[in-house]
């Protein structure tokens, strides 16, 4: 019986390491030519930076696990409403942080958000050490607030510097290697911090992720480069839409413009709009539900954050290895499949309230809001905006993401039972409901994008100055048309 209890205890760490040894063996290979020393450098710059963007989830979605941990001192509206307001700041921030990011470089906005991340996580660990439970919606609205600013810098950097890094051909496969990496945050936010909440006081689970974010800080400073040539390699041209663009940085004013009427770029950013709503209705409130309908001993709650981490090795690297190989490097038809999936999983769900089916259903889920957000913010931002432009780019898609989120954060707060009515899972039967019709528009855009790909800039000829963006051109090209 002991030895039984010890493999129960194993078995969720060995199915990860399967997984991500199965994905790493299977993983097509594409070869432009790097030479090995350039690709030994490369792995010190992206692992580093890719492990901190994991640990800023830790310091995001702990949230959810000290709800679960604080029981009736934060209900459902209270975390809807601190959910809400942090996912509007995050959204809204990427209209200086892009632009920032793209001025500062990735290095420079990565370090500064992990540190302003930390600083939060601290904070709020704090409040809870001195009491300020009474006054948690308005006390946590602030500080989560202040960390989902500072959090914004992470997808933006982290784009930004692989764009240097990666060429158009390789950005597709590569994003299921790193999808490994970014997937991890979910397991350290959901099980590592599960972890902390029952063997140590609940402001731990503040306190321990701002302590890694500052390790890794230290680690981006020693080693992460914003290009090849700050690192003693030479730059090489990496077929986005900066190719040949070798003229002065535009304002932010002049590229946010061209984005905000780029057909593409408006319809990717509508996709992810309905990915952050579809995305953090299964992840948040699931487990939520899981707790609040007494099935958190069953094998899906309990592993939570490793199913998710699993799913978004798998859904990223099956996106991203298909995108490339049978799509051409093109995103579209990705994020129509899986948004297919999605609707007929949202579909489905109503039916499984009270079966263990429905938390296999969920990571399923999970595994295409994942595939779909890593192939459009993670790839299709640095595909479209272009080395030059990506900070902008990701600060547009990505901020619709967490608008999205938002939207879903206020409203299930106010939809979804509290109290003795949600301890029945058939009072829930509006979570799956909202979220068929946002699937269906998500399928709907996704197939608008079949036939999408970037194409380089173009110079005017005679003059010294870059031809205005145009829809379709500097953005996507003439290839790009919708």
């Amino acid at each position: 019986m002991a030895l039984l209890n010890a493999f129960k205890q194993v078995l969720p760490i060995l199915l990860l390491l399967a997984v991500i040894s199965l994905i790493l063996v299977r993983l097509p290979k594409v070869d432009l030519g790097h030479s090995a020393a350039f690709k030994k450098r490369r792995l010190l710059n992206w692992l580093p930076l890719g492990l901190t963007y994991a640990f800023l989830y830790m310091g995001r979605y702990n949230l959810t696990v000290s709800k679960n941990a604080l029981g009736d001192a934060m209900s459902n509206s209270d975390f809807g409403t601190i959910f809400f307001w942090g996912t509007i700041v995050y959204g809204f921030a990427f209209v200086i942080n892009g632009p920032l990011t793209d001025r500062i470089g990735g290095r420079a906005a990565m370090l500064l958000g992990a540190t302003g991340a930390a600083i939060s996580n601290i904070l709020m660990g704090f409040a809870l050490v001195i009491g300020m439970k009474q006054h948690i919606v308005l006390t946590f609205s602030i500080l989560y607030g202040a960390n989902m600013y500072f959090q914004s810098f992470g997808a933006v950097s982290i784009v930004k510097v692989n764009a240097g890094w990666f060429h158009l051909r390789e950005r597709g496969t590569f994003g299921g290697i790193f999808g490994i990496l970014i997937s991890l945050g979910l397991y350290f936010a959901y099980d590592w911090s599960e972890i902390i909440v029952k063997n140590a006081p609940i402001y731990w689970v503040f306190f321990i992720p701002a302590i890694i974010l500052m390790v890794f800080v230290a680690l981006d400073f020693l080693f992460v480069r914003d290009n090849p040539s700050d690192a003693g390699f030479a730059d090489f041209d990496l077929a986005d839409a900066s190719s040949g663009d070798t003229g002065p940085q535009l304002s932010a004013w002049t590229v946010g413009k061209a984005m905000l009427t780029n057909p593409i770029i408006m319809t990717i950013a509508a996709i992810e709009f309905c990915s952050g709503f579809l995305r953090n209705s299964v992840m948040q409130w699931y487990i939520i539900f899981a707790k609040q309908t007494n099935i958190m001993n069953t094998f899906v709650p309990k592993n939570w954050g490793l199913l998710l981490c699993c799913a978004g090795i798998m859904g990223g690297v099956f996106a991203g290895t298909l995108s490339d190989k049978v799509f051409q490097s093109r995103r579209g038809p990705m994020a129509a499949v899986l948004y297919g999936f999605m609707l007929i999983g949202a579909g489905v769900m109503g039916f499984l309230f009270g079966s263990p089916f429905l938390g296999y259903l969920v990571v399923f889920m999970s595994l295409c809001f994942i595939g779909v957000h890593g192939m459009l913010s993670g790839t299709a931002s640095m595909d479209f905006g272009g080395k030059k432009n990506v900070g902008v780019a990701v600060g547009l898609i990505d901020g619709m993401v967490y608008l999205g989120t938002a939207f879903q954060s206020i409203l299930f707060g106010s939809i979804l039972p509290t109290g003795a009515a949600a301890k029945d899972p058939a009072n829930w039967k509006n979570w799956p409901m909202v979220m068929i019709p946002v699937a269906l528009i998500g399928l709907l855009l996704g197939m608008r994008l079949w036939n999408v790909k970037p194409s380089g800039k173009k110079v005017i000829q005679g003059s010294e100055n870059l031809a205005p963006i145009e829809a379709g051109e500097v953005l996507g090209g003439a290839n790009a048309q919708i």
